[in-house]
This record gives structure tokens, C-alpha cells and sequence, in this order.
């Protein structure tokens, strides 16, 4: 079975790494770009559409307000950026957001954090590859009456590529990464050209429509209100932005000095894009809505509700180089492809928190652990199923999956900017030289900067997107924060009931005696083979015991006892009902409670088979009986194999599979000459036939005559 599964394994994610091969996994920067940014760069294909959306509610005319919208990301954006190069100088160690705020506020805050960034990573697989999935099903029919179909495809894709290693996955997707990039700044400039030279008049496949405003002549709070909603949307668009933060170890050395110089370029071109997009937006009079069906009217009649509405991105690259053009399909391709893989900020960030808390105590140990290829499976399959649970319940709907979005990224922003505040004051405090006293002074100033910015739009998201759905991703926060706090207390708990105490106690005492307990249903080779290797074991009891279920059976195995003359002494339990498990159960109960320091250990001969259809036929009453034994204190349970003949042949069979390379597994280069030397053992793989005579040198025979790697491999 491990053979039948390791074949394909090895297809899909390729050959095991030593763990000394670590080193070779770091990325440069030029990967580390498109690994750990491409969520916050993705971002800006559909963060202008979302500010769009949610005033289309006001109409046409609250589209004004987008340009003053984009400027307060922009500041955000900025405060964030430059917020997190103080931590990741502070805390290059991989913890991040949740380090920071453990360390300088706690262990619940600490914990509020991974909660808020574990949802956030969920939500970000979920929500990219829903709205890739509807920029391809914009080119694709197929696509976009399959969503979830093609969604959960693409979860499944994703997580095998990351399954193959960061490195790995990081050189796949840097081309269609900075392809996206090189492909929105080619049409910011050609659309800047095109506009303010040559005067051209771009349109966007929507500019003729009119929207019919959900609210119209919104004003005072109301209006407040919706721009408050506007400006909580477009901060999607730094999603992702920690995940640098958290990745610094699997950054080349100087690995501080990388991640924040990787931040600064993220920062900068996710600004730029965002602020582009939107421009052109207004420039081409792109209009959406949230129902466009019936808010959208063509010459005063609803769209209908079969149009299929495009997003931003396309319709003002329509405008720019023209519908169905080479830069056109190229950009719909990069978009569709970016959007796919920004996921994978989240496939690098989840796993190794999750590694962290594990490390922690706050989740099993099994994600702690790394894989074949050096990446955290166990983390990365958690993650895509999660995913692929959230595409599942909300269709694959981005518009509906991004109203959970940004919650938790603006909780793990707050603390951890606070965090850092509380850090550089307990530095200031202790610090004397001038000089690191002003760059600390400084960085306070960022974070508070940051702290204050960054909780005020935490207000801001909570008020304006709890009833949109905002409620689901605080939900999912209590819920995880809740898991990993029992799972803490759980191994707390074990820790503390399995320490070795300092003074002598009953556990590092030596038991008074051993009752060896040999289990014994017919006199067999099984059998046999279980009472010598007890009295090999020198107890100071040794007896054999049988349950009577039928007196006629327990008849024969007294006489066949006393006829062979075993010297151990037989012990038949009576069973009225029937019963196995419970009178062996009872009676090692009762030695227990009549010498409390007394070890009782039982031998239970066992069947070893090769087929997983023998399994089911043998071993049953063993396997139950040894449960229940599990839970009873003071006994000690050994198996005793017999290997029944099939499984030889299992084991004999597993030795070819061993023994057998696939074509071209092992490289030989020309024969020129047979050594005639023989082996000192016998005739080793030289005395088979070579690669000339057409069967493998394995094949040959050993030292005994056996089939088998009993010989060097042929040099030749």
C-alpha cells in the first residue's frame, strides 16, 4: 500500500529532502516578491471595483468621492508599511504579528492575533480564487457557470504546487506575478498618454449605462456612513501586507534587511496600481453595481439578469487597448493567473504560524512537523480544505466572501502596532545612547501612528460590515481562539501529569514483582512461541490463561496441556455469557488490587499476514482486548508475532518492489568490460547479467542463492 501511494506522491510533489538541504529553500527577493506580496498586489484588481460597488448605492454622482477614498488607502497603505519594517527589524525570528503581541501584551492578545491571522489566510484562498474565477469566467463561458467547480480545481492545484516546496512554488508563480505588474503599468502610462497627449476619448463597455441608485439623495450621516463603507472596502487591498512580517525566516540572509526592502517595493507598487486603476476608472466612466441586473440601465431598461458583469480591471483595460486586443487578453490572462496565486501569500503565511503555535502548545504537534519537500504539509492541507469549505457555502461569490474579509487583518494590525509601541518603550527605558534613543523615539512614533490609524479603521470596518457578514469572520475568530486555548490547557495538562518529579516517588520505584500473564486459546506454534519468549523474560510468576466459552474445547486444551507437559501452569477463566475481553479484564483488576505494586504483564500471540483481507479474519479479539488494557494502570501488554506464510510472500513481493528501478532510474555508462573478479560473499550482482544482457543486475544471484540485493551494484 505505502509503495502504491508513494509512486504517485512522488509525481505530484516530487523527491524527498534531506532536512540539511533547509538552506537551499530561502528565497531572494525576486521571489520573495511574488511569494509573500501577491495578495496585496492582486488586490488592486478588484479593490477599486468594491469601493465602486458600494457607492453605486448613492448613484453615479458619489463616484467623485472615489479619488478622495484612494487617497486615505494610500496613507494607510503607507503607515502600514513603514509600521511593519519596524517589526520585522525588532523580531526577525518568523512570529510576526503574534509574536509581537505576545511578547509585549500577552498571551490572549497574542492569541487574538493568531486567531484574527489564521481567519484572514483562510478568507484569503477563498476570496482570490473566487475572484479569479470570475475574471477568467469573463473570456471563459464555462468558467463562470462552474464557479465553485473550477474554484475548489484550482484550491486543489494550488495546494499541490505549494506542497512541492516555497522555492518551488515561489519560481511558478513569479512570471505571471510580474507580468500582472508590468502589465498595469503599461496600461496606466498608455492610458495617461493616451488621454492627456493625444486626447483620445476612452470608454469603458459600461460608460453609457446609467445606475439607478438604491438611495438616492443620500446626505449627513447617511452619506458618511456610505463613505465610511466605501473606504472599509477599498482597505482590501492591503490584505496580505503581514505575511512578510511572518515570513522573514524563509528570506536569504540579511533576512531583516530583505523583508523590509521587500516591503517598501510591495508598498510602493500596490500604491501606484491602486491609485492608477481607480483614475482610469473615473477617466472611461466605468460603472458597477451590486445587482447589476436591475440597477444597471441601458437607455432606462434593466440590463437584465443575464449579464454577466465584468470587473473594473477589464472594463478599463477594454478602454485602454481595446476589447479583445493582444495587451488586452494578455492583462485579462496575468489578472485571472495573479488572482489564482495570491492565494499563496496565505499557503506561506498559514503553515507557518500554524508551525509556531504548534510549537507553542496551541495546536496539534502535527503541524509543527515538515513534509517530504520541506514545507509544512499537515498546515498547507488544513488550509486548503478550509478554503475549499468556505468556496463551497458561499459559491465561490467574491463580493460576498470579501464582506467577511479585512476583520481579522485589522485586529492582528492594532495589536500588533500597539505591541510595538509598548516594545520601544521598554527599550527607552533602559536605553542610554543618544543615538539609538532617536531611531527608537522614531520608530514609537510610526507605530503609534500606525496603532491609532489602523484601530480607527478597525472601527470603521466593524460599524459599516458586521451586518454585510463582517459577523462570520469574528465568529470564526472566537472559534479558533477557543480551540487553541482548550488545546493548550490539554497539553498544559499532560505535561504537568507526566513530569518526573525531582523526589523519589512510586514511579521511579522498582515494582515489588512481575506477574507475566501468557494468553492461550489452543496449543499451537503461536502459542509455544508466546510462553517461550515469557519465560525467556525470568517473571517471578508465570502462568497461561484461557477463557471456557465450550467445555468441550476446554477439555481438549487441558488434556493436550498435561499430554505435552508444558511446565507452566493453565488457568481457566469460566465465561457464562460468553464474554472474552471482560473476564481477562477482571481478573488482572483483581491482582491489582491484591498487590497494588505488583507489574502484571500479558503476552498475547498474535497473526501476521499479508493481505488486508486477513486482517479482518484474524488478531479482532486481540486488538479489542488490547484497548481495553490501554486503560488499566500497572499492565504491560506485548504482542508476540507468528508470520503465517502469506506473509512471506507479502514480504518477498515487497522486495522485488524494492529491488525494481524504473527506466532510467539508474544511469550506467558504456560497458567496456565485465570484472571477473568474483564477490567475497559469492556471486554477487556481477555474476547476473549486465545492462547488455537485458536484466538487471540486482537479479543476479547471493551469497546464498537467494534472489535479492545481496551484491554491490554493477560499476560499469
Amino acid at each position: 500500500m505505502s509503495k502504491l501511494t508513494d509512486v504517485p506522491k512522488r509525481i505530484l510533489i516530487g523527491r524527498a529532502l534531506r532536512s540539511d538541504k533547509l538552506g537551499e529553500t530561502l528565497l531572494p527577493k525576486r521571489i520573495a516578491l511574488p511569494v509573500f506580496a501577491s495578495d496585496p498586489l492582486s488586490s488592486v484588481a478588484y479593490a477599486p471595483g468594491e469601493v465602486l460597488l458600494v457607492l453605486s448605492v448613492a448613484g453615479v454622482s458619489a463616484y467623485h468621492f472615489s479619488p478622495w477614498i484612494a487617497v486615505a488607502v494610500v496613507v494607510l497603505m503607507f503607515t502600514v508599511v513603514a509600521s511593519y519594517r519596524q517589526n520585522v527589524h525588532a523580531y526577525p525570528s518568523g512570529g510576526g504579528d503574534y509574536e509581537v503581541a505576545t511578547t509585549n501584551l500577552g498571551p490572549k492578545a497574542g492569541l487574538t492575533v493568531a486567531s484574527a491571522l489564521l481567519v484572514d489566510y483562510v478568507l484569503t484562498v477563498a476570496v482570490s480564487i473566487a475572484s479569479g474565477v470570475e475574471n477568467l469566467g469573463s473570456a471563459i463561458p464555462f468558467v463562470v457557470e462552474h464557479k465553485v467547480l473550477c474554484a475548489v480545481g484550482t484550491i486543489v492545484v494550488l495546494t499541490l504546487m505549494n506542497l512541492r516546496g516555497v522555492k518551488e512554488s515561489g519560481k511558478l508563480f513569479a512570471i505571471p506575478t510580474y507580468v500582472f505588474v508590468a502589465g498595469v503599468f503599461i496600461m496606466i502610462a498608455w492610458g495617461a498618454f493616451r488621454g492627456l497627449v493625444l486626447g483620445d476619448t476612452m470608454k469603458a463597455p459600461t460608460a453609457g449605462f446609467t445606475i439607478h441608485a438604491e438611495r438616492g439623495g443620500l446626505g449627513g450621516f447617511a452619506m458618511v456612513f456610505l463613505l465610511l463603507r466605501a473606504f472599509s472596502s477599498g482597505c482590501a487591498a492591503l490584505t496580505g501586507v503581514e505575511a512578510i512580517s511572518n515570513g522573514v525566516p524563509a528570506f536569504r540572509k540579511p533576512k531583516s534587511k530583505n523583508a523590509a526592502s521587500t516591503l517598501a517595493l510591495m508598498g510602493i507598487l500596490a500604491v501606484t496600481m491602486f491609485c492608477g486603476i481607480i483614475g482610469l476608472a473615473m477617466a472611461t466612466k466605468v460603472r458597477m453595481a451590486s445587482n447589476p441586473g436591475t440597477d444597471l440601465l441601458n437607455h432606462g431598461v434593466p440590463l437584465g439578469a443575464g449579464y454577466n458583469q465584468d470587473p473594473v480591471i477589464s472594463q478599463v483595460a477594454a478602454a485602454v487597448f481595446g476589447n479583445g486586443t493582444f495587451f488586452f487578453v494578455v492583462l485579462a490572462a496575468a489578472t485571472a493567473l495573479v488572482l489564482f496565486l495570491a492565494a499563496n501569500t496565505a499557503y506561506n503565511g498559514f503553515p507557518l504560524l500554524g508551525s509556531i503555535l504548534a510549537q507553542d502548545r496551541y495546536l496539534p504537534r502535527q503541524l509543527h512537523t515538515r513534509g517530504d519537500r520541506l514545507a509544512f504539509s499537515n498546515g498547507i492541507v488544513l488550509l486548503a480544505g478550509a478554503a475549499v469549505l468556505l468556496v463551497v457555502i458561499y459559491g465561490a461569490d467574491s463580493t460576498r466572501l470579501i464582506q467577511l474579509y479585512i476583520v481579522g487583518v485589522f485586529v492582528s494590525f492594532t495589536l500588533s502596532q500597539t505591541g510595538m509601541v509598548r516594545h520601544w518603550n521598554r527599550h527607552l527605558a533602559t536605553e542610554k545612547d543618544p543615538n539609538k534613543r532617536r531611531h527608537m523615539i522614531r520608530s514609537r512614533a510610526i507605530n503609534t501612528f500606525g496603532a491609532f490609524f489602523t484601530g480607527l479603521v478597525l472601527v470603521v470596518v466593524l460599524a459599516t460590515k458586521f451586518t454585510h457578514g463582517a459577523w462570520v469572520a469574528l465568529l470564526g475568530m472566537v472559534i479558533f481562539f477557543g480551540t487553541m486555548t482548550a488545546i493548550r490547557k490539554h497539553y498544559d495538562r499532560v505535561a504537568e501529569e507526566i513530569a518526573a518529579p525531582d523526589e523519589p516517588s512510586e514511579e521511579s520505584l522498582r515494582p515489588s514483582r512481575v506477574h507475566s500473564i501468557v494468553l492461550v486459546s489452543k496449543v499451537h506454534r503461536p502459542t509455544l512461541r508466546a510462553l517461550g519468549y515469557a519465560k525467556l523474560m525470568r517473571s517471578d510468576h508465570l502462568e497461561a490463561l484461557s477463557i471456557g466459552v465450550d467445555p468441550a474445547e476446554t477439555k481438549a486444551l487441558k488434556d493436550d496441556w498435561e499430554r505435552r507437559g508444558i511446565n507452566v501452569p493453565l488457568k481457566i477463566l469460566d465465561s457464562p455469557y460468553r464474554e472474552i475481553t471482560r473476564p481477562i479484564i477482571e481478573y488482572v483488576r483483581g491482582l491489582r488490587r491484591e498487590s497494588p505494586r505488583d507489574v502484571v504483564s500479558i503476552y498475547i500471540p498474535e497473526y501476521v499476514v499479508g493481505h488486508w483481507y486477513e486482517h479482518v479474519l484474524h488478531n479482532q479479539s486481540a486488538l479489542r482486548l488490547k484497548g481495553r488494557l490501554l486503560f488499566t494502570p500497572g499492565v504491560m501488554v506485548t504482542s508476540v508475532p507468528y508470520q503465517l506464510e502469506s506473509s512471506e510472500l507479502a514480504k518477498k513481493r515487497a522486495r522485488k518492489r524494492a529491488d525494481w528501478n524504473a527506466p532510467g532510474a539508474v544511469r550506467r555508462g558504456p560497458v567496456t568490460r565485465r570484472p571477473e573478479e568474483p564477490v567475497a560473499a559469492g556471486k554477487g550482482a556481477s555474476g547476473g547479467k549486465g545492462a547488455s544482457g537485458g536484466k538487471s543486475t540486482s537479479g543476479g544471484k547471493g551469497a546464498k542463492g537467494s534472489k535479492g540485493p545481496q551484491g554491490p551494484q554493477d560499476k560499469s
